[in-house]
């Protein structure tokens, strides 16, 4: 995989936009993490108000791998926080995209990590150990399917089914 600073989302669009393989993800998540460009292949929790799951997985090495965590766009809570950017960090993420908030942007935004979420919510979830793990998730007009490859920058979040360039 190529270093994913030279990837721009905007060039892989003009490259690949129209290819049934290329998905590309509506505008709305914001920039949390200390990375501003990720990627790598895709892992998917689904997550309803409940990181159980989410820390599971990022409590496994990441292998640059991306965790793709479908929280239902709820924002009544946070799936992902300081302590849980730093696992993912230190296990080998390149990075989360949470279909729901984060806290403790600040701390976040300090990481060696990509993070991009809808916003910021200072209760963190409920832990019930509820969710599902490495299934396609659907969200922002795109299917995340696990094994797939996801790009990001400040310009948006991509998908293909197999690695670019």
């Amino acid at each position: 995989m190529s270093d994913s600073t030279d990837l721009k989302t905007a060039d892989l669009c003009d490259e690949h936009a129209g290819s049934a393989q290329f998905q590309i993800a509506e505008p709305g998540f914001l920039d949390y993490g200390g990375r501003r460009s990720f990627s790598g292949p895709i892992s998917t929790v689904r997550a309803p108000e409940d990181n159980s799951l989410v820390r599971k997985a990022l409590e496994e090495p990441g292998q640059g791998r991306v965790l793709v965590v479908d929280g239902g766009g709820s924002r009544r809570c946070a799936l992902v926080g300081d302590i849980l950017a730093a696992l993912a960090q230190k296990n080998g993420w390149s990075g989360v995209v949470v279909n729901g908030c984060i806290r403790d942007a600040e701390v976040v935004g300090r990481t060696a990590l990509g993070v991009k979420a809808l916003g910021t919510h200072p209760l963190k979830s409920s832990k019930r150990n509820e969710g599902q793990r490495d299934v396609e998730v659907r969200f922002a007009g795109v299917t995340f399917t696990p094994g797939h490859f996801l790009y990001a920058d400040a310009d948006g979040i991509v998908t293909s089914e197999k690695a670019l360039r």
